[in-house]
């Protein structure tokens, strides 16, 4: 089976139906080349929630994008209140982290692997606003109108000294 395309094969973990993100996950991610980097937008503490098969209270981080939500053992929330600089989960909201595979995890002492949150900082890269993209093109128009500044859309995207000229005509119309 060795030269085997890797895409073609199916993980053994994938028929144990999760509801939450888990190392079979990553591993397709990984195979897609996706370098991991997802952005929480909501953490919620979880009382009786079902993960695998188990009812337990737990906090679950929920993604702006769409992938499973994870389970923030404590080895994770550790590093989400390293990242964030507070122990509150509503402050982890927002923040763009970096997962990753740690083979070494162990569970109740058997080795099992596990998804950890790296302890980098990441600087996720900012998009560039141009007319093309109709809605977010529409939501600078719309911060601009607020403000009649670019700071605060300076600090989420990227914009050219032309579009801003654009804007600002179209606003002063």
């Amino acid at each position: 089976m060795k030269g085997e395309n890797k895409m073609s094969k199916t993980h053994y973990r994938k028929v144990f139906k999760s509801d939450h993100l888990g190392c079979a996950d990553l591993e397709d991610f990984i195979e897609q080349s996706s370098d991991l980097i997802f952005t929480i937008k909501q953490v919620r503490q979880e009382f009786g929630a079902k993960v695998a098969g188990k009812k337990i209270d737990a906090n679950i981080a929920y993604f702006s994008e769409n992938i499973k939500p994870l389970v923030l053992n404590a080895t994770n929330s550790k590093t989400l209140k390293q990242l964030s600089g507070s122990s509150f989960v509503d402050d982890w909201c927002n923040l763009t982290i970096q997962l990753y595979i740690d083979e070494s995890a162990s569970l109740m002492g058997t080795r099992v692997g596990g998804v950890r949150i790296s302890p980098k900082i990441i600087q996720k890269k900012k998009i560039e606003i141009v007319p093309e993209n109709e809605e977010l093109w529409n939501r600078a128009i719309t911060a601009y109108k607020k403000s009649k500044s670019f700071d605060v859309i300076e600090k989420h995207a990227i914009i050219t000294n032309e579009n801003k000229q654009i804007i600002k005509e179209l606003c002063d119309e």
